[in-house]
């Protein structure tokens, strides 16, 4: 294997020659929703298959227990590259995220570059990376140092368009709650303090807020608690809210501007306000150009161009990820139609032959891309540049 043509070509055979097995296990996924941190199913599967294969399996990576580390034992001085891969589903509605075409790709990925790795420089590295959907599994392996040393990271995500340089929001999750006096509603209401009209007032001033907003910002929410029976004044209402934006400092403002509106409300009403952050904290992506070039030379030759992109931003922990090493988190389509992420139709086609396409396009572009990396010192170091900038 003298050219990179002739590697990438002998990658997509194998890769083309595990489809079956490698739908399989994407479907047995499917068949199995687990939510985060609770994937042991999918970690072991997933595992299993890449010791089969003579990969050294690091399983309960980080003291967390469905999360793993595969290296492939022809490791040499180069780039340290890894590939992620996510695999937990949502509640009630499953893989409305095709986290289980991510996890089965980046198998994919890894078993094609097992064919070419013994004659190429660096360190392939599959990380296990639990509990994206709001557990921050990725900033638990970063905190653990699991990151540390690695020249670039990336993973692809399923959609219904191909775009490879796309950011995402950094999110805070926040829950407001207030504390009332309960009260007969009816014969007694002035001897109440209502917290569900704090809850509401936090509400109404923020949809005042909107107006002045940057473009793309986003603050929403539920009340999750709203009292107990109508004839009694709530003592006790609660709200929880995701506040994001495109950088990071946007969206710390944006918490400090939330937190105004529920001081305003909890003044207005007299409830008294508990205002704190849950849940998870995701920086906003940061993507490496030169990796989104290369990784777009290789969609093109495999006959899917990236496309501009339509719709809105997500978040995700893999932005996390990117201020810590250089990394992409590209998107490959696996629907012909607009289809929303998180909807039953999205995992009807995580399960689909689009799926099956999608899966295997973005398995081959991965493992180019991590060909490049290894054969071409020059790639790696404008990766670097790009990165300390």
């Amino acid at each position: 294997m003298n050219t990179e043509k002739a590697m990438y070509e002998a990658v997509w055979r194998e890769i083309d020659r595990r489809a079956p097995e490698l739908w399989e296990l994407a479907l047995r996924l499917h068949a199995n929703p687990e939510l985060g941190y609770e994937e042991h199913k999918a970690a072991r599967w997933l595992a299993d298959v890449l010791e089969r294969e003579g990969f050294q399996v690091e399983r309960g990576l980080a003291s967390i227990p469905t999360a793993f580390r595969a290296r492939h034992p022809a490791a040499s001085p180069g780039a340290r590259v890894a590939i992620l891969a996510e695999y937990d589903a949502l509640p009630e509605l499953g893989h409305a995220c095709g986290h289980n075409l991510i996890a089965a790709g980046a198998i994919g990925a890894a078993l094609g570059l097992a064919v070419v790795k013994p004659h190429l420089p660096g360190e392939l590295l599959i990380i296990g990376t639990p509990a994206e959907e709001g557990g921050g599994g990725k900033i638990r392996l970063i905190e653990a140092g699991v990151l540390r040393g690695i020249d670039a990271a990336y993973m692809f995500h399923p959609a219904s368009e191909t775009v490879v340089d796309r950011g995402s929001l950094a999110i805070t999750e926040v829950e407001i709650a207030f504390r009332g006096v309960a009260a007969h509603a009816s014969s007694q209401p002035d001897r109440g303090v209502n917290a569900l009209d704090a809850v509401i007032q936090t509400f109404v001033a923020l949809n005042a807020l909107r107006q002045h907003m940057r473009d793309g910002a986003r603050v929403h929410g539920i009340i999750t608690d709203g009292g107990q029976k109508p004839n009694i004044v709530p003592e006790h209402a609660a709200a929880r809210f995701y506040v994001r934006a495109a950088d990071n400092g946007y969206r710390d403002q944006l918490l400090a501007a939330l937190e105004r509106c529920a001081q305003g409300a909890a003044l207005a009403t007299g409830a008294e306000l508990d205002f704190h952050t849950v849940g998870h904290a995701y920086k906003a992506m940061r993507s490496s150009h030169a990796l989104a070039d290369a990784l777009t030379t290789h969609l093109v030759e495999l006959g899917e161009p990236p496309v501009s992109p339509t719709g809105g931003l997500g978040s995700t922990d893999m932005g996390d990820v990117s201020w810590e090493v250089p990394s992409l988190h590209p998107y490959v389509r696996i629907t012909e139609e607009a289809v929303p992420g998180h909807s039953r139709a999205f995992a009807e086609a995580s399960c689909s032959d689009g799926g099956r396409r999608g899966m295997l396009v973005a398995a081959k572009a991965l493992a180019a891309l991590t060909v490049d990396l290894w054969a071409d010192p020059g790639l790696m170091e404008r990766v670097r540049e790009e990165f300390v900038r």
